[in-house]
C-alpha cells in the first residue's frame, strides 16, 4: 500500500484543503448514498464541528457544503461561478445534481454551525442527515476531513487510528516504504532514488500516463503562480488585506533588469512566488493542495525558484522533484498528519518545506541521503508552529508562512548538498516529534481562531 503523488497533489479551489476541498468531497459522497436509497427523503441537513464550525466562514466550509450537495468537485467547479452556485441554492432552497430528485435544504436553517459539540473521531468533523417528511433521520454518517482534501467516514477513521488503513492504494508496489528508514534501505538495496522507486509504484499501482499527469500538476501550480503575479486589490473576507505579490513583482523586475540588486533578493522572488499562490487561494482560486492548500505556495515557489535560477535547472527534472516530495510528503501524513486542525502548522508549511527540501535535493542531483537528510533540515525548524489564522481567514500569517517556508526549504537543500547525508537527527524521529507535539499542542492554537496572532491582533 502507499499514498500516490496524486493523493498529495490534487487540484482544487481555495481557501483550505481540509475546510473547503475535504468538505465539498464529503457532500458529494454523502449525495452519493442518498441517490441510491430506495425512498427519497424530504430534506438534508449537515452539521459543522470543531475547526470546520469555528473557522466555517473564514474558510468557505459552508459554501464547500453547499457545491458538493450541488454535485460539483474541487478539482472541475469554476472558482468564478461559486458565488452563483451558492445563491441559486439560497434562492431555490434545494439541493441536488442534474438529474437527481431535489431535496429540500435551507442554508439558512439547515447548515448548523455547531461550537459547541465536538465529534470524537478528529477536530474537523461534519454530521450529513437524510429527513423523511416527518424531519425523521432516515440516513446520517459522520465525516471528517483530515487535511490536504482527504475525507474519512467514521468507520475508515476508526481504521485508520487502528493502524487498519491511510485511505492508501491498495495495489501491491514493488517499494512500500513507511518510513524513511525503509526509503532508504530499499533504495540501497535496489540501487534506485526515490523518485525512481515511486515511479515505479505509481506504475505498479496502474497510474498510465505519468509523466502526463506529473506536467499537469505542475502547470497548474505554475498557472497559479502567475495568476497571483497579475492580481490587485483586496482579499475577500472582511480584513482587507491588500494584494502584495504584483506590486513586489514589479519592483523586483525594475530592479533586475538595472543589475541594481543585493544578494538577499533572491529571497525575494522565492516569496513573491509562494505569496502569489497563496493570495490566490485565499481568494478561493484554482490551486494545488501541496500538501493543502493553506501550505499551497511552498512547493510551487521552490519549483519556479529552480526553473528561473538553479544553472542546471532542467524542465524535466520537475518530475523528478515532485515525485520525490510525494514520497516525503506520505512518510509524514501516515506517520504524523499534514493538518493544521490535528497538529498546527508544523503539519502544513512545515511538511511543505520538507518536501521540497528533498524535491530541490533531488533535482540538484541529491543522493537520497542528502535528500533525506533535507527534509529533516526543513522540519526540523518548523517544529511547534502554530495555525492561528486571524479571522479564520487563510491570509495571516499564512501568506507569509508559504513564503519563508520556501525560502527555509532552499536553505535546507543546499546545507544537505553540502554535506555527505550523514547527520544527527533522522527524520523519522523529527516527524514523529512533529506528531507528539501536536498532540501536546492546546487546541485553540490548532486552526480554530482561538488562540495566538488570532485573538492577539485587533482586526482592522
Amino acid at each position: 500500500m502507499f499514498l500516490s503523488t496524486f493523493d498529495l497533489f490534487k487540484i482544487g479551489i481555495g481557501p483550505s484543503s481540509s475546510h473547503t476541498v475535504g468538505p465539498m468531497l464529503a457532500a458529494g459522497r454523502f449525495l452519493d448514498e442518498v441517490a441510491h436509497m430506495e425512498a427519497v427523503p424530504d430534506r438534508l441537513t449537515v452539521s459543522l464541528h470543531g475547526s470546520l464550525a469555528y473557522t466555517a466562514h473564514g474558510h468557505g466550509t459552508d459554501k464547500a457544503v453547499i457545491l458538493g450537495l450541488v454535485g460539483e468537485m474541487p478539482h472541475s467547479v469554476d472558482p468564478d461561478a461559486v458565488e452563483a452556485f451558492v445563491a441559486g441554492v439560497k434562492e431555490r432552497k434545494t439541493v441536488g445534481r442534474t438529474g437527481d430528485p431535489a431535496y429540500a435544504f435551507d442554508p439558512e436553517n439547515d447548515l448548523i454551525i455547531e461550537k459547541r459539540e465536538r465529534l470524537p473521531g478528529h477536530p474537523n468533523g461534519m454530521r450529513f442527515s437524510a429527513l423523511d417528511g416527518f424531519g425523521r433521520p432516515v440516513l446520517q454518517r459522520i465525516y471528517y476531513s483530515i487535511g490536504g482534501g482527504f475525507v474519512a467516514d467514521s468507520a475508515e477513521w476508526d481504521e485508520i487510528r487502528k493502524g487498519g488503513r491511510v485511505l492508501e492504494n491498495e495495489a501491491a508496489v514493488p517499494y512500500p516504504f513507511r518510513t524513511a528508514e525503509e526509503m532508504l534501505l530499499m533504495g540501497e538495496a535496489s540501487g534506485l532514488s526515490i523518485a525512481t522507486m515511486m515511479e515505479a509504484n505509481e506504475e505498479a499501482a496502474g497510474r498510465t500516463g505519468l509523466n502526463r499527469d506529473l506536467d499537469r500538476i505542475w502547470d497548474a501550480m505554475d498557472a497559479c503562480i502567475n495568476r497571483g503575479l497579475a492580481q490587485e486589490g483586496e482579499l475577500p473576507g472582511g480584513l482587507k488585506v491588500k494584494r502584495r505579490a504584483a506590486g513586489i513583482h514589479a519592483k523586483l523586475k525594475k530592479e533586475w533588469s538595472s543589475n541594481l540588486r543585493e544578494p538577499h533578493t533572491i529571497n525575494d522572488w522565492m516569496g513573491v512566488y509562494a505569496m502569489a499562490v497563496n493570495e490566490e487561494n485565499a481568494a478561493g482560486g484554482r490551486v494545488v493542495t501541496a500538501p493543502t492548500n493553506g501550505a499551497a505556495g511552498t512547493i510551487p515557489a521552490v519549483i519556479r525558484y529552480y526553473l528561473d535560477f538553479c544553472l542546471e535547472a532542467r524542465p524535466e527534472k520537475v518530475r523528478t522533484f515532485l515525485l520525490t516530495a510525494a514520497a516525503i510528503g506520505g512518510i509524514i501524513k501516515r506517520n504524523a498528519s499534514i493538518s493544521g486542525a490535528e497538529v498546527g502548522c508544523q503539519g502544513e508549511v512545515g511538511s511543505a518545506s520538507a518536501m521540497a527540501a528533498a524535491g530541490l535535493c533531488a533535482a540538484l542531483g541529491g543522493t537520497n541521503a542528502q535528500i533525506e537528510n533535507a527534509a529533516e533540515i526543513a522540519l526540523e525548524h518548523h517544529l511547534g508552529m502554530t495555525c492561528d489564522p486571524i479571522a479564520g481567514l487563510v491570509q495571516i500569517p499564512c501568506i507569509e508562512r508559504n513564503a519563508l517556508g520556501a525560502i527555509k526549504a532552499v536553505s535546507a537543500a543546499s546545507l544537505s548538498l553540502k554535506g555527505d547525508g550523514t547527520h544527527f537527527v533522522p527524520l523519522d524521529a523529527c516527524i514523529e516529534t512533529m506528531r507528539q507535539t501536536g498532540l501536546d499542542m492546546n487546541e485553540k492554537y490548532k486552526e480554530t481562531s482561538l488562540g495566538g496572532l488570532a485573538v492577539n491582533v485587533v482586526e482592522c
